[in-house]
């Protein structure tokens, strides 16, 4: 039988307090020219290249727990480090090369764990993060 749930993520969300100011931060970040919010002023859709949409949901109970709840690629973390640094952005580790990936994970205004990933070339095993 075949599973009617496609394996494809369409769309990814992190929850927000503040909708406009999330939108303006994450722009920054991401140097995106970003939608004013819709449904009822509770929703932005941040643009990107490849991959699930991303959208900042104002709608939900805002809670910042848990581990980061996906990555972005980059190709070299020494810059989005110093971009990080440049935007006053909250660093919450360094950066971990763990053999196939390293990478670094920060806190957006919100306090929600985000990461940035990039490959090593170390890749021993198998790779989880493809």
């Amino acid at each position: 039988m075949t599973a009617p749930i496609r394996r494809e993520i369409g769309q990814v969300f992190i929850p927000v307090r503040d909708i406009r100011r999330a939108a303006a931060w994450y722009g920054r970040l991401l140097d995106a020219e970003v939608s004013e919010p819709s449904h009822g002023d509770s929703i932005v859709e941040i643009p990107m290249d490849s991959g699930p949409r991303l959208a900042l949901d104002a709608n939900a109970p805002y809670t910042p727990d848990g581990p980061p709840r996906f990555f972005w690629w980059a190709d070299d973390l020494d810059a989005v480090v110093t971009h990080l640094r440049e935007l006053d952005v909250e660093l919450a580790s360094d950066v971990v090369d763990i053999g196939s990936v390293a990478f670094v994970q920060f806190r957006d205004p919100d306090g929600t764990l985000l990461m940035v990933c990039a490959r090593t070339g170390a890749a021993s095993g198998p790779q989880l993060l493809s």
